[in-house]
C-alpha cells in the first residue's frame, strides 16, 4: 500500500485535549502509539481511514483519502507491529507489497527485540492466491498465509517457498477461526498485531470480540456515494472504547487511538 507511506519530517502533529497543545515529534509519536506494557498474548490493533461522512474508500481504495500525516502515522503503526494482518482481497485491491522500513526504523525495531521487517499475514478462507501477487513477489520476508484446514495443502502446493501457509481453523475445517489465527501468530512470537482490514476482516475481528484497539484517521473530506465503512459484516455489536489520544495536523486530519474498555 505505497500510497500511505511517508516520513514525519514534513508533518506537524499537535496533541489535543491537554491544558496546552503539544507539538509531537517522531519520538513522541512512537511513544503515543506504543503497544501496552506487560503484554501476555496477542494485542490486536486496527488501523483505518474514513471521511467525515464515514466513507472508507474513494474509487474502491483508501489511498485517495490520505495525506502526509496519515501516511506518517501509517508508517509508525507498521514499525511498532510484529505482524501486519490483512485480508487477501484487500491485498489485491490495494496492491500490497511487503512492509518497508527505513534504517532508523530497523534500528528501533532491533532495540525493541523485533525483527527488522514485520511480515504480512494474509487471511484467506479459500487459499486461492496466485504466485504473482505483489505481496509474494515484492517482500523482504516471506508472508504468512492464514487459511483453513481444507485449503492449506493446496495453498502450500501453489505457493511453494514463497509463503508460510498456516492452518488457522478451529472446529470447522472450512473456515478461518480468528482466535486460532491469533494463537498461531502468538506461537511465533508475533503478539503486536496490526490489522489494516479490509472492512470484512476488521468487522470479523469486532464481531469475535478480538479487536483491542482502533486507530482511526478522519480525513477532512466528504465522499458521498456508496463508499463502504471501515468495518462491515452481518452482525451488529457494541464494543465500548475509550479514547487514548487525539492528534491533528495542519491539513485538518484527526488521528484518534481508541482502546477497548475492560
Amino acid at each position: 500500500m505505497p500510497s500511505r507511506r511517508a516520513a514525519i519530517d514534513c508533518v506537524r502533529f499537535t496533541l489535543m485535549g491537554g491544558p496546552v497543545a503539544e507539538t509531537v515529534d517522531e519520538d513522541r509519536l512512537v511513544e503515543l502509539y506504543a503497544y501496552p506494557a506487560g503484554m501476555r498474548g496477542p494485542v490486536v490493533r486496527g488501523n483505518a481511514i474514513a471521511s467525515v461522512d464515514g466513507g472508507a474508500t474513494t474509487d474502491g481504495t483508501s489511498g485517495g483519502l490520505g495525506g502526509p500525516g496519515d501516511r506518517a502515522v501509517f508508517g509508525v503503526l507498521r514499525e511498532l507491529a510484529d505482524v501486519i494482518v490483512v485480508g487477501a482481497g484487500t491485498a489485491r485491491a490495494e496492491n500490497y507489497g511487503g512492509a518497508q522500513m527505513s534504517a532508523a526504523q530497523r534500528g528501533r525495531r532491533r532495540h525493541r527485540g523485533q525483527s527488522e521487517i514485520p511480515p504480512i499475514a494474509l487471511v484467506t478462507r479459500g487459499g486461492n492466491l496466485g504466485p504473482d501477487l505483489l505481496v509474494l513477489t515484492d517482500s523482504e520476508v516471506p508472508p504468512l498465509v492464514l487459511t483453513c484446514a481444507d485449503a492449506a495443502s493446496g495453498a502450500r502446493q501453489r505457493l511453494g517457498g514463497g509463503a508460510e501457509v498456516v492452518d488457522a481453523s478451529g472446529a470447522d475445517p472450512a473456515q478461518v477461526d480468528l482466535a486460532v489465527a491469533l494463537r498461531r501468530l502468538g506461537e511465533r512470537g508475533l503478539n503486536r498485531v496490526l490489522t489494516e482490514g479490509g472492512p470484512r476482516l476488521l468487522g470479523s475481528f469486532v464481531t469475535a470480540d478480538l479487536l483491542d484497539e482502533m486507530c482511526l484517521t478522519t480525513a477532512p473530506l466528504l465522499v458521498g456515494g456508496g463508499a463502504v465503512r471501515v468495518a462491515a459484516g452481518p452482525a451488529e455489536v457494541l464494543t465500548p472504547m475509550r479514547r487514548a489520544h487525539l492528534l491533528t495536523d495542519d491539513d485538518g486530519y484527526l488521528y484518534a487511538r481508541y482502546q477497548r474498555t475492560r
